[in-house]
């Protein structure tokens, strides 16, 4: 399974809440309090860790999501035109190979005057 901060982000920041609630509700019991006012605070904090893993796509609406997928179509048509271009030079240079492995005929030269 792997691990997907997508799905964890709203976990954490619902963590959160809750706890950060239990702190109110529970502020006549101090030591209870205070548990759960750490628990929240780390619960913040990977929240905090995994919107940064995200790279903000969350916040902006996935603007950032087709950008990403916009650069990924250009970088695969530059790709395919850079193959193109290799296979064209290796039929090139199959070709000189060829040429160069032939075997010259000597020239027949004339007789000399």
């Amino acid at each position: 399974m792997t691990f997907k901060p997508a799905f964890w982000f709203p976990v954490a920041v619902g963590l959160t809440v809750l706890n950060v609630l239990a702190v109110v509700v529970f502020a006549s019991q101090p030591w209870h309090a205070t548990a759960h006012g750490v628990v929240a605070l780390g619960f913040g904090v990977w929240a905090q860790r995994l919107r940064k893993t995200l790279g903000g796509s969350q916040v902006q609406g996935g603007s950032q999501v087709t950008e990403v997928q916009d650069r990924l179509e250009a970088l695969d048509a530059e790709v395919d035109r850079l193959r193109q271009e290799v296979g064209e030079a290796q039929e090139r240079l199959d070709f000189a190979e060829r040429l160069l492995a032939q075997k010259r005929e000597p020239r027949d030269v004339g007789p000399q005057r």
